[in-house]
């Protein structure tokens, strides 16, 4: 099968496409005919060697795959052959096939197209587990979503309108602006503003007659997770995603004290490794709010997989409305 392989770590650019063998299926292993991959920031990460774990040289990177079970091993419950499935794995998903664990091998909506798959994988989970589980969210509450123009912030939207949260989404420039709104959001908060610090919560309080953001998701980091974390309610709790700034900020802890305040970490590949019982739990919820017409990603485009470094060129330089996805040859028969 075709793979992009990584054998040094460095830019997209330096990787190329090449022939390696077909993945064993273990006992509790879904082999997929792969037809759609999603491409994650982190993906970037893993190829330059920046990401916090990474497997021995060579290796496939990727991250979610969407396609068709071909075989599976004698312990698999979740999946058959012939279904079609969507995948969360650590790595191994920018291949022609892929092997995965049956707990993370999950049925797809009948009407579901590959590439919408693809790209509701990793983010939506993401948002999901955000604003849910660390967030604590709480129907009719007020819920500020930074970078809501990407992968992870256009999901997060969307799912917190579909809960009933009244959204604030952070965003520069009208193209995203434009994204979330047709996402649901029903405010826009301005970051590219001067002054994020002062800006951020003059913002959100003309928004809330005063009052705050009940939760904010925050996958930036830098003078926006400043700006957002003075833009709490009383009791406001603040989820950390990502540093897409660059910045890590840090927090003073009299702050907290001061608003009652919360702030916590998301790192959403735990719970696909500690509890996968949860993830599909997680999982069977999106799906359910596709089907019932409150989901929609944001493809805005699906790449072949041969110009996989264009489409990594764009998630890299920021360029990317909602999510850009890979395609296979299997994915034309």
């Amino acid at each position: 099968m075709r793979a992009i392989l990584i054998r040094e770590h460095g830019e997209p650019e330096s990787l190329k496409i090449d022939d390696i063998p077909t993945p064993a299926v273990g006992d509790n292993e879904v082999l997929i005919d792969v037809h759609a991959i999603g491409i994650n920031y982190p993906d970037l990460l893993v190829i330059r060697g920046q990401y916090q774990t990474l497997p021995p040289r060579p290796f496939v990177p990727g991250k979610e795959v969407a396609g068709v079970v071909a075989a599976i091993g004698n312990r698999v419950t979740s999946c058959k052959p012939g279904d079609r499935v969507v995948a969360q794995v650590e790595y191994g998903a920018y291949a022609e096939q892929l092997s995965a664990t049956g707990p993370n091998c999950f049925v797809m909506p009948e009407t579901m197209p590959f590439t919408d798959a693809a790209a509701m994988g990793l983010v939506y989970q993401t948002a999901h587990f955000a604003l849910v589980e660390r967030g604590q969210f709480r129907n009719g509450e007020t819920v500020l979503v930074n970078g809501a123009g990407g992968g992870v912030g256009l999901a997060a939207v969307q799912i917190a309108k579909a809960l009933g949260a009244t959204v604030l989404a952070g965003v520069r420039g009208e193209t995203h602006a434009r994204l979330a709104r047709g996402g649901g959001a029903d405010h826009i908060i301005d970051l590219g503003a001067e002054n994020l610090r002062v800006e951020i919560r003059r913002q959100v309080h003309a928004a809330t007659n005063g009052r705050g953001a009940d939760v904010v998701l925050d996958p930036i980091g830098g003078d926006v997770f400043d700006g957002s974390l003075r833009a709490l309610a009383w009791r406001g709790r603040m989820v950390v995603i990502g540093f897409a700034a660059g910045r890590i900020p840090t927090i003073k802890a009299n702050y907290l004290l001061l608003k009652n305040i919360s702030v916590s970490g998301l790192q959403w590949s735990d719970y696909r490794e500690r509890d996968p019982a949860w993830m599909r739990r997680v999982q069977d919820e999106i799906f359910g709010l596709y089907s019932a017409g409150k989901l929609k990603p944001t493809v805005m485009r699906a790449f072949p997989m041969d110009q996989f470094a264009e489409a990594l060129s764009l998630v890299a330089n920021g360029k990317v409305n909602g999510k850009v996805v890979l395609t296979t040859d299997n994915n034309k028969s």
